[in-house]
């Protein structure tokens, strides 16, 4: 009985604090979610606007993608937080933009993470994770509008690690070990952009010969014997 009721009102004792906690981010991350939503709305309206009404061309697709990310920069920087939360949405946002009035998902995508990277540079945010979070809303955006993710996620982790080289070697590296992750699930990115699937794939072919040479030394060896 006694180990019943201490069994009792530990939960409850947990439980209140638990609920507290519990109630207050559910609050949060509904507001999180309903912020990040607005500005996917907001990015993906005032591209598609923008594009019909210049014509979308090409041009001025990757002219209005670098001003709406120096936009949103502009903007966090101004408020000075929110860079890293919203650029998922605002990349996100853009690729839906282009990709409703059938514009160069790829070629707009790979300009959208580049401007990023170098816009964080600009700033002071973590590059990687900047980076990271305009590949994750570029891929889910993709996926959405029904788009080859894989090819889409080899071209922006490219211009990715592209933009990064123009910053130094130690932004390369870190947004190399951060973009692994972020892409994880489209298989052909890691051996289009990073060399060490690359090296993986030479070992093999290497073991290989040796292989061959002693599977054909011994019914070499074997005849030998027979003749004699």
């Amino acid at each position: 009985m006694n180990t019943e009721a201490v069994g009792t009102i530990v939960p409850e004792s947990i439980g209140k604090a638990g609920t507290t906690v519990k109630k207050g981010m559910i609050n949060t991350l509904k507001g999180l979610n309903e912020i990040e939503a607005e500005i996917v709305s907001l990015v993906r309206n005032t591209v598609s606007d923008t594009l019909r009404t210049g014509g979308e061309t090409a041009k001025e697709a990757l002219s209005i993608t670098g001003d709406v990310v120096k936009g949103a920069i502009t903007a966090t920087e101004e408020v000075g937080t929110g860079l890293v939360m919203s650029t998922k949405s605002v990349a996100k946002g853009i690729v839906m933009g282009v990709s409703d009035v059938g514009g160069d998902v790829v070629s707009v995508a790979s300009q959208t993470v580049k401007g990023a990277v170098k816009g964080a540079a600009a700033v002071g945010a973590d590059i990687a994770v900047v980076a990271r979070r305009a590949v994750e809303g570029i891929i889910e955006a993709t996926k959405e509008i029904g788009g080859n993710a894989e090819n889409v996620a080899k071209t922006i982790v490219e211009g990715a690690i592209e933009a990064a080289g123009s910053i130094g070697s130690s932004a390369v590296k870190e947004v190399k070990d951060m973009l692994v992750g972020a892409v994880e699930g489209a298989k052909e990115v890691a051996t289009a952009a990073l060399p060490k699937p690359q090296r993986t794939t030479i070992s093999p072919q290497m073991r290989s010969v040796p292989a061959r040479s002693e599977t054909r030394s011994i019914p070499d060896r074997g005849k030998k014997k027979k003749a004699k």
